[in-house]
């Protein structure tokens, strides 16, 4: 569990002060050193993110997600755009329910399908009563204009500020059209400590946004990108 609180702090709650980071994605801080931060980021067997290109079909039942909340508002942390959201917003799988905790962005994306880098990457980290978590990615290609993604970039923090939406927009109006297929790995957080025992969920079906949108997030994030990690003995399946 004390592992688990680490976690949370460093990428579930996300909420620390930048400046005084021990980690970043350039300079002395970058991802090549995280592992003075934490020696799993260096030495886990089971890291993320992948290239998800050796995928294995199989009889997985659809994710039961049920994204009914809103988003409140959102924190610049040094390191991301994180999403404070409220109301009733979970997911069901392995028999097991998972609340959102948060989401949060990355860009460009983290993980590739098929050799491809999206232009960004939405992470939607859910945990239950034990502490477990489970991660729904969302790619974004630069495309058609996202409403959602226009309210939400109208007013973004800078760092170490928050702002909150007058209206709160709906969480579920982020995810694709279709939730019902996707790949599946064992990974770990994207952020130090690296934690393992995350279950991934990649949705095959991706979102849009423009040029000027993704520009905006990355004005205020950087490349926040991890840089993809070995696979290893790991399977990725899909249905």
């Amino acid at each position: 569990m004390k592992y688990y609180l680490l976690a949370l702090s460093a990428s579930v709650a996300m909420m620390g002060n930048a400046t005084a980071s021990e980690w970043g994605y350039s300079g002395k801080h970058n991802p090549e050193n995280w592992g003075e931060v934490s020696e799993t980021c260096q030495a886990g067997n089971n890291q993320s993110p992948i290239d998800i290109n050796q995928a294995v079909k199989a009889s997985i039942k659809p994710l039961e997600i049920h994204y009914n909340g809103t988003v409140l508002g959102i924190v610049n942390n040094g390191h991301t755009i994180q999403a404070k959201v409220a109301g009733d917003n979970t997911l069901t799988v392995d028999g097991k329910t998972f609340k959102l905790a948060q989401f949060h962005f990355h860009t460009p994306s983290e993980n590739y399908i098929n050799n491809h880098q999206f232009a960004m990457e939405a992470h939607f980290v859910n945990q239950d009563k034990d502490g477990n978590l489970a991660v729904i990615a969302v790619m974004f290609d630069k495309g058609q204009k996202s409403q959602f993604m226009d309210k939400l970039t109208a007013n973004l923090p800078k760092t170490g500020h928050s702002e909150k939406f007058a209206h709160p927009l709906k969480v579920k109006d982020l995810l694709p059209d279709s939730t019902q297929t996707y790949y599946r790995f064992n990974g770990s957080l994207t952020t130090p400590p690296c934690s393992e025992g995350v279950r991934w969920f990649v949705l095959k079906d991706t979102k849009t946004l423009s040029g000027s949108q993704q520009q905006a997030m990355m004005g205020v994030m950087g490349h926040n990108n991890r840089p993809l990690q070995p696979l290893n003995a790991r399977l990725v399946t899909s249905n």
